[in-house]
């Protein structure tokens, strides 16, 4: 980043010091961005802890007021970082002043989730990497037994989770300790590791897999009884404070919840249509995508289904860059991985570390299949791969001296980036990259989903009425039993996968919505710009522009993207 032409510091400066103090509280952060000094160590996930981190916010804030009336903030590039900054810490604080912290229990994206999965980035090549994991092993029992202190001050308040997503969580702990047969996870993952440090990696692994069940076996003996009947739905107040966290901007809840329903009829239609080229038997669009699931293309093994993911990425990357996009050579860079088991069933995307020695890598949950349809499959590498995560995440990474570190890192609005992401669905669509009815109908199917969590999600927890010209109970309100019979009936998914993501949608209300309406303020932005450019319209230009805007939260994100 360049000097300002000031000695007061700007908000760029102030959002950088900000990164640079955080990963001093969260090495979880510090170790995906690549910091050394990082791998080591874990967070403190008790209540004083979490203090840190909300004292760390306000600070940043009384900086944040000094910066932006200093000479030079004025500027496009500082105005957008301070008004993120500003955004980003304000909905942090709301959700710590509501205690949310002591009450986190999730079948994805939890606590303990981000302990487990930090391993799997945590550099692993060299014998001093392998003693460095072992040391963060160690810290494992303190890690997890802050995290118990926090859910034990939420009993004592009365605020609890909710009872779905803690018996998935305490399912799983079992499975990462080694109960459902398997050998426990943190064997598995240290079992690569060097001869010269196996006691020393074994001994370590032992210890946080005692952790695991100690918190398992709380979870399961006192926690899980405490919390018997309460309530799944957050209500409206929660809910609109979950939502800004997730999507930067204060939403007309019941204008998106209209929206999901309006997508749902527009996408089902499609479909239709579709599902009588796969199957002209079919009398719904499932039925078409059941005969695919026993007829369709598919790749055989969990090998050969990382190495085609591989070949799919690969292939866009080679096709849009120069034509659609003008990417850097080390964003072209990205791996497929299967993620580890004992997780969510959903994909995920993690972004390269800051200097791109790790690069940005697509995990597949195999969920113990050894058989994938392509048609479930190749949208959704659109998605989480190329043109999707991958390019944006990796593109904010690249620009980030001309941006800063936090817009291009821990400043990410979820929105933002799933929006992006399913838009980048639509784009590979609207580019013909869909060749058959079969891989068309999969992404419209992928696309149905993201509609049905805008209306589940908002429904469940605002427990609001069915429209009457719903075909699915009409003038009944949601609950989660009616949501997963809804969501069931409009998949082609496994009764499995239906059941994490309603778990999850439970576990994290406000982020399903994000990927419809983030998707809506994408293709909002790129039709203004289209409109004010006329045929002059660059789509090449207008998309390294947007990606190299850096995060914004969705009440700015469309008056940036029109403005390019």
């Amino acid at each position: 980043m360049s000097d300002a032409p000031t000695t007061e510091p700007l908000p760029r400066r102030v959002a950088d010091t900000y990164v640079e103090e955080l990963v001093v509280l969260d090495p979880v952060t510090g170790t995906y961005l690549g910091v050394e000094d990082s791998h080591a160590k874990l967070p403190d996930l008790s209540p004083r802890g979490r203090d840190s981190l909300a004292r760390l916010a306000r600070t940043t804030l009384g900086r944040l007021d000094e910066a932006e009336r200093a000479p030079g903030a004025a500027t496009d590039v500082e105005r957008r970082c301070g008004r993120l900054l500003r955004e980003r810490l304000e909905a942090r604080l709301a959700i710590s002043a509501a205690d949310e912290h002591l009450r986190a229990v999730a079948n994805i994206g939890g606590p303990v989730h981000s302990i487990r999965e930090i391993f799997a980035v945590t550099p692993a090549e060299t014998e001093q990497d392998w003693a460095v994991i072992a040391e963060r092993l160690r810290t494992v029992p303190a890690a997890l037994a802050g995290y118990r202190t926090a859910l034990e001050l939420g009993l004592e308040r009365e605020l609890h989770a909710s009872p779905r997503p803690t018996a998935t969580f305490i399912g799983q702990l079992s499975a990462w300790a080694g109960d459902t047969g398997d050998k426990c996870w943190f064997e598995q993952f240290t079992e690569p590791g060097p001869a010269s440090l196996r006691s020393e990696l074994d001994s370590a692994g032992a210890g946080a897999t005692q952790a695991v069940v100690d918190l398992r076996d709380w979870m399961r003996e006192v926690y899980a009884p405490a919390i018997k009947g309460s309530p799944d739905a957050v209500g409206r107040e929660r809910y609109a404070r979950w939502s800004r966290y997730y999507n930067g901007a204060d939403l007309d809840l019941d204008e998106a919840y209209a929206y999901g329903w309006s997508e749902y009829h527009r996408i089902l239609g499609e479909m239709e249509t579709e599902a009588q080229k796969v199957l002209p038997s079919a009398t719904t669009p499932w039925e078409a995508l059941k005969h695919l699931d026993e007829h369709g293309e598919h790749i055989e093994g969990v090998d050969a289904v990382q190495s085609w993911l591989q070949t799919v990425m690969d292939e866009a990357t080679d096709a849009l860059d120069g034509t659609h996009f003008e990417l850097a050579d080390r964003v072209r860079k990205v791996e497929s991985r299967i993620a580890p088991p004992g997780g969510a069933a959903a994909p995920y995307y993690t972004s390269p570390s800051e200097d791109f020695t790790r690069p940005g890598r697509t995990w597949l949950p195999t969920m113990g299949a050894t058989r994938f349809p392509v048609y479930d499959l190749l949208s959704t590498w659109y998605h989480e791969g190329v043109p999707g995560h991958h390019l944006q995440l990796a593109q904010w990474v690249h620009v980030a001296e001309s941006l800063s570190r936090y817009q291009a890192t821990v400043g990410a609005v979820s929105a933002n980036c799933e929006g992006w992401a399913l838009y980048a669905e639509r784009l590979m669509d609207e580019l013909g990259y869909l060749t058959t009815p079969e891989r068309r109908l999969g992404y419209l199917d992928a696309q149905m989903m993201r509609a049905i969590r805008v209306v589940v999600d908002i429904g469940m927890h605002l427990e609001l009425e069915i429209p009457t010209d719903s075909p699915f109970h009409p003038g009944e309100r949601w609950t989660p039993a009616l949501a997963q019979e809804f969501f069931g009936l409009h998949s082609s998914r496994p009764a499995d996968f239906i059941e994490s993501e309603l778990t999850r949608y439970l576990s994290m209300p406000g982020q399903a919505i994000g990927y419809k309406l983030g998707e809506r303020a994408w293709l909002l932005g790129r039709e203004n710009a289209r409109r004010a450019h006329g045929d002059a319209f660059d789509a090449k230009a207008w998309h390294m522009a947007a990606l190299s805007l850096g995060s914004l939260g969705l009440d700015d994100l469309v008056e940036e993207l029109s403005a390019l």
